[in-house]
This record gives C-alpha cells, sequence and structure tokens, in this order.
C-alpha cells in the first residue's frame, strides 16, 4: 500500500478547500441551512460545474471524472471540515452507486449523466444503519418483510413489473424534501416470497408527501416521506438489492469516516488557535500543562482516526477488504472527543449558539444517531467476522 498521495488527489483537496474557505463559511453555512432546501443551490453548482463533485466517482462514459471511492472520500473530508450542507452524501454516495451497480443501461444513460452534471439530486430512502448493514445484519425486516410496516410495493400492469405501485413511509431520510429523484427500497411479494427491491420515484410524483423534519444536526436535513398508492419505476432487474445496499454501506462508512476525521481536525484546529489568544491569570491558557496534555490526547486519537479513514478508502476502492463500519467508529468517536474538548476549552462561549463549535458536536451526534453509534458499528464488524464464535469442540 502507498500511503501517499497522487498529485491529482492533492489538486481536488487544495481546489476544494480554496472554494469553500469562500462560499462556505460561518454566516453562509447558517444562511444555507435555514433555507428550504437546507442547502445553498449557488454552492451546490460551483460544485458541480468548476469541480465535478457530483461525478467525480462515476465513470466517464457517464459524464463523470473516472476517479476511485478515495478521491470522493478525500473531497468529502473537506467538506467535513466546513460542514458543507449539500446533497453530495446523498446523491453521490448513497443513491449513484446503486444505480451504476443495479440499473439498466437505459437508467444509467439517462440518470448518471444528470447526477454528475449536478442537475439532479437524488435521495436514498431507507433506514441508514440497519439497511446499509453498518450495526446489523440487513437482511432483518427493516422495510416491512411483507407485513405492515415499510413500504410495500406490488405490480399493476400488464406482464407484471414494468410499473409498480408503492404504499407505506420513510423517516429519516436524507435530503429527502428536496432530492429530485427518490430511491425507495420496498418489500414485494408478500410475506411468503417477500424481496426487496429498488424504485425510482420523482420528486413531484402524486400520492408522494414530503415533510422535512427537525434534525439535530441541521447540516444534514432529512424528511418522512408518506408513499400514498405512489406509481414508481423498477431500478434494473430483480437483482441481489441486500447485497448491494451492504457494499454501498461500507463505501459509505469509508466516505463519512473521512468527512468525520476532516470535521474533527477543524474542531481541533478551531480549539488550538483560541487556547493561543484567551488568557488566565496572566498567561494564556494554551500555556499550561494541563490543557497541553488534553489537546494532545485529542490530536493522537484524531491521527489514528485518520489512518483508518484513509485506509478504509483505500481498500473499498479496491474491493479487498469491508472495514468501513470500524473506520467509522474510530472517526466518530474523534470527532465527537474534538467537538466536546473544543466546546469545555471555549469556556462560556463553546456551548452557546452563535459560536460553530455546538455544531461540531450535533455532527457527531447526528451521524451517530443516522449510522451509528460507534459500539454497535464496533459489534456488527467483530460479530460479521465471527471473532467471538464459539469453537467446535471435536470428541
Amino acid at each position: 500500500m502507498d500511503a501517499r498521495f497522487t498529485a491529482e488527489q492533492d489538486e481536488i483537496r487544495q481546489a476544494l478547500r480554496v472554494v469553500l474557505q469562500e462560499r462556505c463559511g460561518p454566516r453562509e453555512l447558517r444562511a444555507a441551512v435555514d433555507t428550504p432546501t437546507g442547502h445553498d443551490p449557488a454552492l451546490w453548482r460551483v460544485l458541480a460545474e468548476q469541480l465535478g463533485l457530483p461525478g467525480l466517482a462515476l465513470p466517464e462514459v457517464y459524464g463523470g471524472v473516472g476517479c476511485s471511492v478515495t478521491e470522493l472520500a478525500l473531497a468529502c473530508e473537506e467538506t467535513g471540515r466546513t460542514l458543507a450542507a449539500t446533497p453530495l452524501l446523498g446523491t453521490a454516495v448513497l443513491a449513484a452507486p446503486l444505480v451504476t451497480a443495479l440499473g439498466t443501461e437505459a437508467q444509467r444513460a439517462d440518470l448518471l449523466p444528470r447526477i454528475a452534471s449536478g442537475d439532479l439530486t437524488m435521495a436514498l430512502a431507507v433506514p441508514p444503519g440497519s439497511a446499509l448493514g453498518l450495526t446489523c445484519d440487513n437482511r432483518a425486516q427493516w422495510a416491512g418483510g411483507g407485513r405492515a410496516g415499510g413500504v410495500q410495493a406490488r405490480p399493476v400492469d400488464q406482464p407484471p413489473g414494468s410499473v409498480w405501485r408503492l404504499y407505506g413511509q420513510v423517516d429519516q431520510v436524507l435530503d429527502g424534501h428536496s432530492a429530485g429523484l427518490l430511491l425507495v427500497a420496498a418489500h414485494a411479494g408478500g410475506f411468503a416470497r417477500s424481496r426487496t427491491l429498488l424504485f425510482l420515484v420523482p420528486g413531484d410524483a402524486p400520492g408522494l408527501v414530503r415533510t422535512r423534519q427537525t434534525a439535530l444536526d441541521a447540516t444534514r436535513p432529512q424528511a418522512r416521506l408518506q408513499l400514498r398508492d405512489v406509481e414508481a419505476e423498477l431500478l434494473g432487474a430483480d437483482t441481489d438489492v441486500l447485497g448491494a445496499l451492504a457494499r454501498v454501506g461500507d463505501t459509505a462508512a469509508a466516505v463519512l469516516a473521512c468527512e468525520a476525521v476532516g470535521a474533527a481536525d477543524r474542531a481541533l484546529e478551531r480549539t488550538v488557535e483560541y487556547v493561543k489568544q484567551r488568557e488566565q491569570f496572566g498567561r494564556a491558557i494554551g500555556s499550561f500543562q494541563a490543557v497541553k496534555h488534553r489537546l494532545a490526547d485529542v490530536y493522537v486519537q484524531l491521527q489514528a482516526a485518520r489512518s483508518a479513514a484513509y485506509y478504509a478508502a483505500w481498500a473499498t476502492a479496491r474491493q479487498e477488504q469491508r472495514v468501513g463500519g470500524l473506520a467509522l467508529a474510530q472517526a466518530l468517536e474523534a470527532l465527537r472527543t474534538a467537538a466536546g474538548e473544543g466546546i469545555q476549552l471555549h469556556g462560556g462561549i463553546g456551548f452557546t449558539w452563535e459560536h460553530e463549535a455546538q455544531l461540531y458536536f450535533k455532527r457527531a451526534a447526528g451521524d451517530e444517531l443516522l449510522f451509528g453509534p460507534a459500539h454497535r458499528l464496533r459489534a456488527h464488524a467483530a460479530e460479521a467476522a465471527r471473532l467471538f464464535a464459539r469453537a467446535e469442540v471435536s470428541v
């Protein structure tokens, strides 16, 4: 493994950092999350048109840049530093890989170029932690399992399979209130022959009710989707949807780990800047040994999380190991520690609404609610690896 960044990767990181510093400061971020969409469309156009961010990991034949997941993860590390509110996670990290893997050639040719250009945003309507296989086996009945609950699908045409109708509800859908196209997981076939399928639903489809929910982390807007006999198009054929969701979950975990590392790095950086300026007892508080030790511990934890996140991004791109969940667990703990110490060391202003420190803490807590928590990420990884399986004793 070569741990050095390529010239292209360095250029992507540097160009993105410059754009975000100019257009995604604290004031711009607060204004963006208060809009009906929850993000700044002008910033999204810049990221799409000038940097090609939505199509960074998409094939060139569909208008993408042709890079790997590694480059996308490194780009998300930069967006994590500023907590940029964009539809990048839902569109490029969660939905686009599923369209690429499962969609028909006609669906890929129609959707992927529009995703790469930034004209189309998507949202994946599933419970993130369970459906993506991060905290449990995603073969459980998280989408209804043919019984009441979740989203149910039934064919309504002859021959069956080309037109479907969906009925049900999904909560906590990232960017679900503003996405132009929804990718909805639903159960079909009843309980005896139940199977999970993915369906394409336009954001303005009749019978679809989208309600933006109040989220702990306002930089990750979420919505409740109510599907009341909504017409939908099946994505691809009747393939291994659960396996595809699990693979996307591992990729998303690696990307989220890099994003959390970027946020933790910026939180620590802001705290170090502050303790060098704030004076107590006639000297900067950063000169006190206790403060140095606390920040040194944060730094060590952050570097360990960065190494794990980079390795996960590298391994995911090569499909060698599935370590995204472990990297995400370590990164989320590092972000929570860095944000918590930042609030403490900023003193009385650290927990105020006007200061940015609370935004980083909410990002850590919000991601754990959506994709974690860390102990469940580790427990599922250990279970999948059978680390604690009872050895068979032969007599």
